[in-house]
């Protein structure tokens, strides 16, 4: 019988807590074959990502503890010393970090960080390097490679930054790679082909894989067989098509009954809670909420937000990223609309320029009547009271030295909302309305995990009792029925407080649930917005086609059914200093329906 690329045996993985040995894997055991992919799947906290990270050795010595045996092609990785282990991790094994900025140096850029793994695994000199690392930015479609290159992890959005992560973990052709939620900041496209580039090296070199995720979508699309954790226990283990079919655990039933389907909703023009899971999966769907939306919140015409690019001897402007390009749009009291599209494509620039957090071009933005783009900084700090934002990347947005009560308690009493003696009560509200425990406010961010750390980003937007929230792939990190969870208490809020969201994001399929209307952009651009229904049911733009059908299906048996991916290079948003915008117009195709002109 051929040898397993990894056998994982009796894998106890403890940290030091208070003096005692505390175990957060527990005699785990797993194998993967040449060619094979293993998804390890879990709420976060369950033990995924720290079962990989024992097993590329990534823990701190002394505060931790690894036990039993991890073999790779044989050799047991527990028994190798350090520098035997450097050659191991990057050569022979692979591995994409769930959180892409807190994995690349934020001082070296891009480019040098991906040919150093080249320089030193692969023995190349610089120029081969270069070339093989614009080669590998081709295949996960990282639009104008070359000047890219010499960008730093900052100016990359979080879609890209982890697509550089990926070309980093594939760059050596690994026999093992270890794949921690590596499509979580992705769109639905750049994911597909993603899960497609892994395939086709699974077929090229014999590549194992070993991915961890929450996206069940992902799991039936990727792999061959499952390993289902939970807090640190392997629960039920089997090949894909049989766990989807009839999983065996109540903990199964349950993640599988979180996933949300595209095109599950029926007939409702308006979003929908999750069901309630239980152990038997979920349970009907719940009735649907009347259209409780109000008197326009916003108002935003012709925004466009540009950022000047500099070069040559004296540094002078030599040309403009076209980030944002006359995006018109409005938002009632009580509405979601939904802006979906390609990372890169100008959806977190939009909503950080609404709210001036980057200064725009040009645009008229009206929040309650009022125009902010004419405000001082004085009426724009009371006018971000009511506009707030959840940003994409949970740790880049917390202070690691602040504990995450002090960072929820803050803008309260930065804008004197509460005495100081009732605020540690609204924090432990706060946090319990988004399912954690007053005891977390003490702890701090490295302690959380990311599906964790953005609950905490969601309670603190919410401290300021705000009338609009732009939310910028606010449950992309969340695990499923924790994502189910947080989309019932945004609904639930929503109903309630009368909010209005802006949600950015790539997963079509929780978009379904929860948008009114969703907005379409490619290349800074709306390309179609309309109603919910009418987009997801009828799209006319043909990029809106391609984004649909891009969605991972959560059933194993359609997996190789589909696929129509987007196989044409992103076209670069880099324009010359004098370039005109063509002209272009959206003309109407149904009720509130516009696509432009393609």
């Amino acid at each position: 019988m051929t040898e397993p690329v990894l056998k994982v045996d009796g894998l106890t993985t403890s940290f030091r807590v208070e003096g005692k040995w505390q175990p957060v894997v527990r005699d785990l055991d797993f194998t993967i074959d040449k060619g094979e992919t293993v998804a390890i799947v879990g709420e976060s906290g369950s033990g995924k990502s720290v079962t990989a990270l024992s097993i590329m050795r990534l823990l701190q010595p002394g505060s931790s503890k690894i036990e039993g045996s991890v073999r790779l092609a044989g050799s047991d990785l527990l028994d190798l010393d350090e520098e035997a282990m450097r050659d191991v991790r990057g050569g022979d094994i692979g591995m994409i970090f769930q959180e892409p900025m807190t994995s690349l140096n934020p001082v070296l850029k891009i480019g040098f960080q991906i040919a150093e793994v080249l320089r030193r695994h692969r023995g190349m000199d610089a120029a081969s390097a270069e070339a093989e690392v614009l080669r590998l930015f081709d295949l996960v479609r990282i639009p104008d490679a070359r000047r890219r290159l010499g960008e730093y992890p900052h100016s990359f959005s979080g879609g890209m930054r982890q697509r550089a992560m990926i070309s980093m973990a594939l760059a050596c052709q690994p026999k093992l790679l270890i794949a921690d939620e590596p499509t979580t900041a992705l769109d639905v496209t750049i994911q597909a082909q993603i899960l497609e580039l892994v395939r086709e090296l699974q077929k090229e070199i014999g590549m194992a894989v070993m991915f961890i995720t929450h996206d069940m979508g992902v799991v039936a699309e990727i792999s061959d067989r499952v390993v289902v954790m939970l807090r640190g226990d392997k629960v039920e283990e089997a090949p894909v098509a049989d766990l989807f079919a009839a999983p065996k655990h109540a903990y199964t039933k349950m993640l599988l009954g979180a996933v949300p389907k595209l095109g599950g909703l029926g007939d409702t023009t308006t979003p929908r809670r999750f069901p309630k899971l239980d152990a038997d999966g979920a349970g009907p769907e719940p009735e649907n909420e009347p259209d409780t939306r109000g008197k326009t919140l916003l108002e935003v015409r012709n925004l466009t937000t540009r950022f000047t690019i500099r070069g040559g001897l004296l540094n002078r402007p030599v040309g403009n990223v076209h980030a944002v390009e006359d995006v018109s749009l409005t938002l009632a009291a009580g509405e979601t609309l939904a802006l979906v599209g390609e990372s890169g494509c100008g959806k977190s620039t939009t909503g950080r320029s609404i709210l001036r957090l980057v200064q725009p071009a040009s645009a008229e933005i009206l929040f309650e009547g009022k125009d902010l783009m004419a405000a001082s900084h004085a009426e724009l700090r009371v006018a971000r009271r009511r506009l707030q934002m959840i940003f994409q990347d949970p740790y880049g947005s917390l202070n690691p030295r602040q504990a995450v009560g002090s960072a929820i308690a803050e803008p309260i009493r930065v804008h004197g909302l509460m005495d100081d003696e009732a605020i540690p009560d609204r924090v432990s509200e706060l946090l319990n309305l988004v399912g954690l425990e007053a005891e977390h406010a003490l702890r701090f961010p490295h302690e959380f995990s990311g599906g964790q750390r953005q609950r905490i980003c969601i309670a603190r937007s919410l401290a300021l009792e705000p009338r609009v929230i732009v939310a910028d792939e606010s449950v992309s990190a969340l695990d499923a029925s924790i994502k189910a969870q947080v989309i019932n208490l945004m609904l639930d809020l929503q109903r309630e407080l009368g909010l209005a969201y802006l949600f950015i994001s790539h997963d079509i399929a929780v978009v379904e649930r929860v948008s009114h209307r969703i907005a379409v952009m490619l290349l800074g651009e709306i390309v179609e917005i309309g109603p919910r229904d009418a987009i997801l049911r009828n799209p006319r733009h043909p990029y809106t086609k391609k984004l649909i059908e891009a969605v991972p299906i959560p059933n194993p048996a359609e997996k190789r059914q589909r696929r129509n991916l987007l196989t044409d290079e992103l076209k670069s948003p880099v324009r010359a200093l004098d370039w005109v915008r063509p002209a272009s117009r959206m003309y109407p195709v149904g009720e509130g329906h516009l696509v432009r002109e393609f």
